[in-house]
């Protein structure tokens, strides 16, 4: 074969060929995929769908919520204070006159920000402890899950507490305070994971190739842990919003007159020989959420591993 000929071969294998999809197509295709399978997996749980229709209530109700209240969450009304359910307000009033359906509506808003983001500053925390642990072993590892085991020692609550009452109670402490104890959980479910990837041929592949270990952290390891890690993300941020609910009871949570769940269940307790409706509709909301989030993510788990 002459030169000539040998060469177009040469270039056809250093070359893509004509007309293949561009990286930004292949991937924006894979997304819409894993996005079809996840919507798969919740369609063919009950449990599931049942979680996500809860959890899809609330979430409209934040959105709209100047939509379905007549009142903000501020407004007082002196001349109806402690009253009854009635047309003019559905679910009563408060101590100060507030209509109680408003304050629902609008701390709804508060607590489904503030628990995903307190949640993601955690995974964020988590993250980035738990992968270089279980990747690198050794006495890295060993220090690191010392610290994290000592934080995990405190029950939740009490640190919660502890940080909150160092800082002050505030939108951004709460989120400090939920982030800092969520983390080393966090932390070890990403350890185990990576423990058990790093010994995949995939990732010996990639060494081998000679890539980064951080860009085998990155991009071997930790798409891969999406699975489990989805689920607990979900999860947490229900015990996120049951802690945010337990620390405005406590007083600790948002300062007055912040529209949030806990504050009102710690507002009207002692109001309830009165009325019980903003005790009440803060409580059944909180649990609600809860419930929700919990079943929407145990569907999702249960249906995954029957789909594996």
């Amino acid at each position: 074969m002459s030169a000539d000929n040998a060469m177009p071969a040469e270039r056809s294998l250093r070359s893509p060929k004509s007309g293949s999809p561009s990286a930004p197509i292949v991937a924006l295709a894979g997304f819409w995929k894993r996005l079809w399978d996840l919507f798969k997996l919740i369609i063919a749980s009950r449990t599931a769908m049942v979680g996500l229709g809860i959890v899809v209530f609330w979430v409209l109700v934040a959105i709209f919520a100047p939509a379905v209240t007549h009142y903000g969450p501020m407004d007082q009304d002196y001349k109806n204070i402690n009253k009854p359910p009635s047309a003019e307000h559905i679910f009563g009033t408060d101590n100060l006159g507030r209509d109680v359906w408003s304050r629902a509506a609008y701390g709804a808003r508060t607590i489904l920000f503030l628990a995903p983001l307190s949640v993601m500053v955690a995974f964020v925390l988590g993250i980035a402890l738990g992968l270089p642990a279980g990747y690198y072993l050794g006495a890295s590892d060993e220090v690191i899950m010392r610290i994290l085991d000592s934080l995990m020692a405190f029950p939740t609550i009490l640190l919660y507490m502890i940080i909150i009452s160092a800082l002050g109670p505030s939108m951004i402490n709460v989120v400090v305070a939920i982030a800092i104890g969520g983390a080393p959980g966090i932390a070890r479910l990403v350890r185990a994971l990576t423990m058990d990837i790093r010994t995949r041929e995939y990732v010996s592949a990639a060494k081998l190739r000679g890539d980064s270990d951080f860009h085998i952290m990155v991009r071997e390891i930790l798409p891969n842990c999406r699975g489990p890690l989805i689920v607990d993300f979900l999860m947490r941020i229900g015990y996120a919003a049951f802690y945010i609910g337990t620390l405005g009871f406590l007083g600790l949570g948002l300062p007055p007159p912040t529209p949030d769940w806990g504050g009102m269940v710690q507002e009207g307790h002692s109001h309830m020989t009165v009325t019980v409706w903003p005790v009440l509709i803060a409580t059944v909301a909180i649990v609600s959420l809860v419930i929700g989030l919990n079943l929407f993510a145990d569907g999702l788990r249960e249906e995954s591993m029957r789909y594996q």
